[in-house]
């Protein structure tokens, strides 16, 4: 017999990159009363890892739980970047109802419509929360039009049109029915999650149904699985069947049972249906598992992720500097990193080339990057490749992605970024001005022609311009693209840089090191004006005789280097070319470091 469970509200907060998620979850952990008035406050709670405070974007789905008027409501915080669909994608399983949070000045961006479009798909009513209406720039109006455009655009269903929408300001923690509404407190909002959030319904008597939708690790505990209870009752202690993505079933004994509040796990000792809970005993379990019971197995459907787009060969660094920095630099601590990485993250693969060599396939530059950035950050030294593109065949034919990229730009650097679109067989399909001097345009690019395309857009635009790219499906091989048009200055002998010979090199293209860096025969120096690599000696020294020449007493001028940072190296390098990656610096290299076996 399904009942629904008053008690519980589970919901997702979804939004574009920066339109205000996190902020708003914190605003509703403070006034649900959940830190007591001794607690610290941190700003960003939910942004735990390192990393997601520094970029200031959230990369890893996390729960918390607050209670308002003796209801308990789960949230789930998303990440905003396309990149890390693959958590949105679980995160929309385990709840009932979603919060779509637009800027009000911004209004929906690219990544907002592919995160509504899979919660609608998924038949989940939605709360519209129009967010930073403080803001000097903010359309409320217009924006709340666009929202209603594009659900239509979306095909919602007319139930799910009769949305309610609030006015807030996540800063100050305010939520507004209307614009006039007196409110100064986030009240509105948590009424209109009571009201519009339907109650999670199930059966506590039948089979016992949970479906595991996010892992996290514990020095004490091992894995902990993270799902919701959707049908039957599960007890701390119980003995229950894992049913595999294969088929197969593995029995074990659930050691502790957790809920969430706040920012803590709490203990429970049962979960009924609607619950968000965390599992523990559960070795060797990973997403889109059903945790069952063992006499009367009753597996739910699994939880189908987004192919992978684009790929890169990690391996072991090899050049002479290698070992120096880093801790784990042997191709087997390589293999167990990548197989940790893969335990909690669904939308990575990982194939063995041999010889020391992976292939790790992701949605993005930007998720491959950061799993990078983050070994760095424990420690790995690897090499890495230039991304590559993961085709298909389809009749014989090659097919390659093709990727949905929005540009909001001045009007007047318009030109440039369509000539530059179309170099890299971009195709427009929409254009919009506002008339507020900036423009929209709208593309379809083959994700190749994405490669590298940010620095070049901000650098042509003087960094005004914003980009967000969205995975569209497939199109047949478009040709070439070209790559970048200028060369490499290679070091052709190890020693330090010196200020006199960088003095000399710097008419022939931009270095990239200063002086006293030390340097190998075949790393990357800087890059040249021409097409054509150049060995370059830059540990060149000055001579020192008695003879003056009638120039010695002027000061030599060196212009700064242009130092790379991770995605910006990666961006840069050619097919024959590796980013070197260790926890100290960040070097570029050729394949072949010998001048005379290029």
């Amino acid at each position: 017999m399904k009942t629904s469970n008053p008690g519980i509200r589970n919901i997702a907060i979804i939004a574009h990159v920066d339109h205000g998620k996190t902020t708003l979850v914190d605003a509703m952990l403070n006034q649900s009363g959940i830190f007591r008035e001794n607690e610290e406050h941190v700003e960003r709670v939910m942004d735990s890892n390192e990393l997601e405070r520094e970029r200031g974007i959230t990369i890893l789905a996390k729960i918390t739980g607050i209670r308002y008027q003796g209801v308990k409501i789960n949230i789930v915080d998303t990440p905003g970047h396309s990149d890390f669909g693959g958590e949105v994608e679980r995160a929309l399983k385990i709840v009932d109802g979603v919060m779509l949070l637009v800027d009000a000045s911004e209004g929906p961006l690219p990544q907002t419509r592919y995160v509504l479009s899979k919660a609608l798909e998924a038949k989940l009513p939605p709360i519209v929360v129009i967010n930073k209406i403080d803001r000097a720039d903010a359309r409320v109006e217009e924006v709340l039009n666009e929202i209603y455009d594009l659900f239509i655009d979306l095909d919602a269903h007319e139930d799910q049109l009769d949305f309610p929408v609030l006015y807030t300001i996540s800063k100050t923690g305010v939520a507004k029915k209307t614009m006039a509404d007196p409110s100064t407190t986030l009240r509105p909002l948590f009424d209109a999650i009571l009201q519009h959030i339907p109650p999670p319904v199930g059966d506590p008597e039948g089979v016992t149904q949970m479906l595991i939708a996010n892992l996290d690790y514990s020095d004490y505990l091992g894995r902990l699985g993270i799902g919701r209870m959707v049908n039957g009752t599960l007890r701390y202690g119980d003995t229950v069947a894992i049913a595999k993505r294969d088929g197969s079933l593995h029995t074990t004994r659930i050691t502790k049972l957790y809920s969430f509040e706040g920012l803590k796990r709490v203990d429970e000792t049962t979960g009924v249906p609607g619950d968000i809970l965390a599992i523990a005993g559960v070795e060797g379990i990973t997403i889109g598992e059903t945790v069952t019971n063992a006499e009367t197995p009753e597996p739910l459907p699994p939880i189908h992720i987004d192919e992978p787009t684009i790929a890169m060969a990690f391996t072991i660094n090899t050049g002479p500097f290698s070992g120096r920095e880093g801790q784990w630099v042997t191709s087997r601590n390589l293999r167990e990193r990548l197989e940790k990485e893969l335990l909690t993250n669904v939308s990575i693969r990982v194939e063995e080339l041999g010889h020391d060599t992976f292939k790790v396939m992701g949605r993005g530059e930007l998720q491959l990057a950061i799993l990078i950035e983050m070994m760095r950050r424990e420690g790995y030294e690897l090499m890495v490749g230039k991304p590559e593109i993961l085709t298909r065949s389809l009749n014989g034919k090659m097919q390659e992605p093709v990727e949905l990229l929005v540009i909001d730009c001045p009007e007047a650097f318009l030109g440039v970024v369509i000539e530059k679109l179309g170099q890299r067989k971009g195709k427009i399909v929409k254009m919009i001005n506002h008339g507020s001097g900036r423009v929209r345009l709208d593309f379809h690019v083959p994700s190749r022609g994405l490669i590298g395309l940010r620095s070049e857009i901000l650098t042509d635009t003087r960094g005004t311009a914003l980009m967000n790219a969205l995975f569209h499906g497939y199109i047949d091989w478009q040709g070439e693209i070209p790559t970048r048009p200028t060369g490499s200055l290679v070091a052709d002998r190890p020693g330090k840089a010196t200020g006199h010979a960088i003095f000399n090199l710097q008419e022939r293209g931009e270095i990239f090191v200063k002086p006293g860096d030390e340097v190998y025969e075949g790393m990357l120096v800087g890059e040249n004006a021409r097409e054509k690599d150049l060995d370059v000696n830059i540990v060149k020294e000055k001579k020192l005789t008695n003879m003056r020449a009638s120039t010695a007493d002027e000061a030599i001028r060196l212009v700064p280097p242009r130092v790379l940072n991770l995605e910006q190296a990666i961006e840069f390098i050619r097919e024959d070319e590796y980013v070197e990656v260790t926890p100290a610096s960040i070097r570029l290299r050729k394949k072949v470091l010998k001048a005379n076996q290029r």
